[in-house]
């Protein structure tokens, strides 16, 4: 039988995990980036429930382990940066879960797949055109090619998405947040706790492990916004954060001198099918959850679920589509529905609402205790 081709268009954290398996199973499998190495930037991700046993089974738990952000709580605090409420986020979490920064994680994944996968760096899909038996490609640089599958993990704003379905407009939802993290270098804080200050619908943090400042504030979509102009996030965050005060003047002063700035509208990926033809998407291009939906791990998981099932399908890959849309589905509808509870924890739309979540977490041991118990029944 001819070894079957796949494109792959990401080499974030879908990309690099689906590409590992396809070449497992052996495919011949060529990764395109549109950035010149892998991807480093965006805030820490966690690796949990699926998606640890996905990265066992790749041998890379251990170094997740070791490059785990080791985070242990948030604490609130406010404008002269006294605490004002914490929760202890080991409470929350599973034993065996990982909060690694994302460009750690990509690069593990990269490390993993690229001495079996062909890496295109620096380089886009500029057209598809499919047929039957197909899919001809065109790039930005390199010359055009022939795939038997292409497979879009090329994030929320997908290109791969845009050229198989449709204009962006028609499946992304804007929920009504921007966030924007930037590497700060040493140690910003004391301990391993994320430190937030809150004002009503604002929220600017930082952590100590690794040091990073987090922004994350309510607004309607922007008119005009484009997620690749830096210059324009830099305006945004400095008008947004402008009457903030703790270390918001001195992280904007900081923001406006920075290289490294990840800027972006909080938003969800909703399409009735995950695939076209021979075109398939995965990952954020799929079905983005948005900032607190577990995205990592869904990404991971899904590219396992999809490398599987084209694995067992040498056929009509429709029918390998149909079965990883119809398997991994239900894990993306459990999670696009917590933005609501997230956001009102992360940021609070009135001072009421900041004030009853300081208040409040001094019950959250006693509840996420329970939660834990619960499940454990569950298990049983």
């Amino acid at each position: 039988m001819t070894e079957r081709t796949v494109l792959i268009s990401g080499a974030g954290v879908g990309g690099p995990t689906a590409a590992y398996w396809l070449a497992g199973h052996g495919f011949r499998v060529t990764v395109v980036e549109r950035g010149g190495t892998p991807r480093s930037s965006g805030n820490p991700v966690d690796v949990r429930g699926p998606a640890v046993r996905v990265a066992e089974r790749m041998g890379v738990l251990s170094r997740l382990r070791a490059a785990a952000t080791g985070t242990t709580g948030l604490t609130f605090v406010d404008a002269a940066g006294r605490r004002v409420g914490r929760m202890d986020m080991r409470a929350f979490q599973q034993p065996d879960e990982v909060e690694i920064p994302r460009g750690d994680l990509a690069s593990i994944l990269y490390e993993a797949s690229r001495d079996h996968v062909e890496f295109l760096f620096d380089d886009s899909i500029a057209t598809l055109d499919q047929d039957e038996h197909g899919v001809e490609v065109t790039f930005d640089r390199a010359g055009p090619r022939r795939f038997d599958l292409v497979i879009g993990a090329d994030g929320l704003h997908s290109m791969t998405r845009r050229l198989a379905f449709g204009a962006e407009s028609g499946f992304v939802r804007h929920m009504g947040l921007y966030v924007a993290t930037m590497p700060l270098g040493g140690r910003s804080g004391p301990g391993r706790d994320i430190l937030m200050h809150n004002i009503p619908g604002r929220a600017v943090a930082v952590s100590s492990t690794p040091s990073g400042a987090f922004f994350l504030y309510r607004s309607p979509a922007e008119p005009g916004f484009d997620h690749r102009d830096i210059e324009q996030h830099k305006r945004l965050l400095t008008r947004a954060y402008a009457d903030v005060s703790w270390r918001a003047p001195e992280l904007l002063e900081r923001v406006r001198a920075a290289d490294d700035l990840y800027f972006d509208s909080v938003s969800q990926v909703r399409l009735p099918r995950w695939w076209n033809g021979r075109v398939v998407l995965l990952g954020d291009a799929a079905s983005c959850v948005s900032l607190f939906g577990d995205g990592s791990t869904l990404a991971m998981a899904g590219a396992f679920t999809l490398a599987e099932e084209l694995a067992a399908g040498p056929g009509d890959p429709g029918a390998a589509f149909r079965r990883y849309d119809a398997a991994h589905r239900p894990l993306v509808d459990a999670k696009q529905g917590n933005i609501g509870q997230v956001s009102a924890l992360m940021v609070p739309a009135t001072r009421r609402g900041i004030l009853a979540r300081n208040l409040a977490t001094r019950l959250w041991p006693a509840v996420a205790a329970a939660a834990r118990l619960k499940g454990a029944f569950r298990r049983a």
